[in-house]
């Protein structure tokens, strides 16, 4: 007959409590696991699953309750470690959803929007931004980027164990640093597609010059959409291929963050 003693029961869930705090908090955030289409319980679940699969591979964990406030400080930081993992890689997918914005913005297509199915209802975006939000989350997958995710998670706890220190002040001015992506990343990908807008935009001025009587509410409109659906079709591909880049400039990132070989 087996038996456990109570101090082996809270020693095992001692174990499994920080390496839980630092996955979950990555998956609250993390692209495809922090959708909100993703119910909490999903995500609770499986962080619990891989906590407790990779328990008996990790390092010794410090002989510190979680109640006290060394406990509470290795806690917090645990859950900086995760979300900064998370943030990261988001950003790479919100530089595609703002460049689809800045797009839709010139081709008069910002009155068309959608419920956000990454962050809710509350939460709404252009169409065009979900169209490259879609394309990217497959290109995604079609990566394996969600197994790079886990992979890059687990190791983190081989290069940054738990234990006080955490990412630090290098670490975390790294993860604000980072936050520019966001703009540059956008800005890679709408920067084609705006210029070709915008000579048809001073081809639209022209003609009104030269004919005023010309309504351009009822023909540079319809004509701007057109133009602007070209180049989106045309543009596709390219911004897939800026999108891997911010990818890998993410996973590059986050093995900085965690010390690995990357």
């Amino acid at each position: 007959m087996i038996t456990l003693h109570p101090d082996q029961l809270q020693q095992w869930l001692l174990q499994l409590f920080w390496p839980f705090v630092r996955i979950g908090a990555c998956f609250m955030v993390a692209p495809l696991f922090g959708a909100a289409m993703v119910p909490a319980r999903v995500r609770v679940v499986l962080a619990a699953a891989i906590a407790a699969l990779i328990c008996p591979l990790l390092p010794a964990l410090p002989p510190v309750s979680p109640l006290s406030a060394a406990g509470l400080m290795i806690t917090v930081e645990q859950v900086l470690i995760g979300v900064a993992l998370g943030f990261c890689l988001q950003l790479a997918f919100d530089a595609v959803n703002l460049g689809g914005q800045m797009l839709a913005n010139s081709m008069g297509l910002s009155f068309a929007f959608n419920l956000d199915p990454q962050r809710g209802g509350a939460s709404s975006t252009p169409a065009l931004g979900q169209l490259f939000t879609l394309l990217v989350m497959l290109t995604f997958l079609g990566l394996d980027g969600h197994t790079k995710l886990l992979e890059a998670l687990v190791h983190s706890f081989a290069t940054l164990p738990v234990a006080a220190g955490g990412l630090g002040a290098a670490g975390l001015e790294g993860v604000v640093g980072f936050g520019s992506h966001l703009f540059s990343g956008a800005l890679a990908i709408a920067l084609p597609g705006l210029t070709a807008l915008l000579i048809v935009h001073l081809g639209f001025g022209v003609v009104s010059r030269a004919a005023p009587a010309l309504n351009l509410f009822a023909v540079g409109l319809p004509l701007s959409l057109l133009c602007g659906l070209l180049i989106v079709l045309a543009a596709l591909t390219a911004v897939q291929s800026s999108f891997i880049e911010g990818l890998e400039q993410a996973f590059r990132m986050i093995a900085s963050l965690t010390g690995a070989q990357g």
